[in-house]
């Protein structure tokens, strides 16, 4: 069973509120980098890219960061998964970086993102945004921006579908046997 949670036009008005609250949280753009963990982050970042821009008249650096080999479950994967590129074209030493990704869940996965960007530098502060926070943090951290915050049992999976991937922009909620070891 799917169950639609946000569709096109909510998520785009759910990133515009993100991109305001950044923009208000550092008194502007100027000294804002985002970085989006791939994949569903990076598409999310560059469209808070956009909107920052659109408010700000200037867009901020947007980078990519593939935190495979920083992962605490490897061990445990069956397969080695595929490593992706991690791309950060800019300094971000002074900078604040936000870390954009799509699914808050256990905390884990921005974990090994903030490993990742401390292994690549020194950022003056990391924050983070997501689209959706669903609960079930393993570890003690939280989003500083959400778009939307969905209690969720621990069986059901949240979905990030994007045109970037080819499909129409929504988040669904999936439930049944199986759903709980991902999102």
């Amino acid at each position: 069973m799917e169950i639609v949670i946000l569709n096109k036009i909510e998520i785009s008005r759910a990133l515009t509120r993100i991109a305001h609250e950044i923009i208000e949280r550092n008194k502007g753009a100027g000294q804002v980098g985002l970085v989006g963990i791939r994949t569903g982050g990076v598409y999310l970042a560059g469209r808070l890219a956009k909107k920052i821009s659109d408010i700000e008249g200037d867009s901020p650096p947007v980078g990519a960061l593939d935190i495979t080999l920083y992962r605490d479950d490897l061990a445990t994967k069956k397969e080695y998964p595929a490593l992706k590129k991690t791309e950060i074209p800019f300094d971000m030493s002074d900078l604040k970086l936000v870390l954009v990704d799509d699914v808050l869940f256990t905390g884990r996965t921005i974990r090994a993102a903030m490993d990742s960007l401390i292994d690549l530098g020194r950022p003056r502060e990391i924050q983070l945004a997501v689209l959706i926070d669903r609960g079930h943090r393993e570890l003690p951290i939280r989003a500083d921006y959400v778009g939307k915050n969905l209690p969720t049992s621990i069986e059901e999976k949240v979905v990030v579908l994007l045109t970037e991937n080819g499909e129409e922009d929504r988040v669904v909620l999936r439930r049944g046997p199986g759903n709980g070891d991902q999102g």
